[in-house]
């Protein structure tokens, strides 16, 4: 049996969803794969239910009514994971900006090299950034620095959403007190391991942007990262993360 579920959260992915999969696949027996749809009106669960019926033992879907939100279609996979004993939980874009095969060096940092988090980092040293215009790198990075100036965590991708989790971390956190929906979803859920005390490593990756479809990326996002993390540290003197 796998130990190791790769979550995939879809709006609209039907160019890149069947080869994403496969790419996750064809990594080994060691990965499965979830999807978790927000209701694609473009058909991307179909063209996910058409694959289970393939691999009913290695690709599931959870399928939700509309789009609710990044973080919210992680927490229900992350709880679908725990449910289902397994013991290394990833996230990862179905764009292909996050490289597939990189999802071994992430499940190993946990496995064999004592990290309880494993982050895919854009910006660690071997970490690298293509197709991106000068001025999306210059906000990528910027909000990176002032998200690790304002909370103290020594990650230097802290935005990433390549992500390698050791069921550990998930089944000890208070999932319900992470509140960001957006990709400051990714920023909350380093800090929470980070304020309860896991290791977390970087892992360097190549992001490359996406070639088809359309990015998810808006103001409201770039909104929520700023002031919403200016929130986030406030609140973290008077709560803790972790289960009571």
């Amino acid at each position: 049996m796998a130990d190791t579920l790769v979550i995939i959260p879809t709006y609209n992915e039907k160019e890149n969803i069947t080869a994403i999969i496969n790419a996750v696949l064809d990594l080994g027996d060691d990965f499965n794969v979830l999807v978790v749809d927000d209701g694609s009106p473009d058909g991307t669960a179909d063209l996910v239910d058409s694959m289970i019926l393939s691999f009913p033992e290695r690709i599931f879907i959870l399928k939700r009514k509309g789009k609710a939100g990044l973080g919210t279609a992680y927490i229900a996979g992350f709880h679908w994971a725990l449910d289902k004993q397994y013991s290394f939980i990833c996230e990862m874009d179905a764009d292909f900006s996050h490289p597939p095969a990189a999802l071994v060096q992430l499940r190993n940092a946990c496995f064999l090299q004592g990290a309880e988090v494993a982050v895919g980092s854009r910006y660690t040293k071997g970490g690298n950034v293509k197709n991106w215009p000068l001025d999306r790198i210059f906000i990528s990075y910027g909000a990176s620095l002032y998200v690790r100036l304002l909370t103290g965590m020594p990650v230097k991708d802290p935005t990433a959403g390549f992500v390698c989790y050791h069921r550990s971390v998930l089944s000890s956190l208070d999932l319900g007190k992470i509140k960001f929906v957006g990709y400051a979803f990714q920023i909350e859920m380093k800090f929470a391991s980070f304020q309860s005390g896991f290791i977390i490593k970087e892992v360097p990756i190549t992001f490359i942007d996406r070639t088809l479809g359309s990015s998810k990326m808006s103001g409201g996002i770039i909104k929520e990262a700023v002031f919403g993390v200016l929130q986030m540290r406030w609140n973290s003197f008077f709560h803790s993360y972790k289960k009571n």
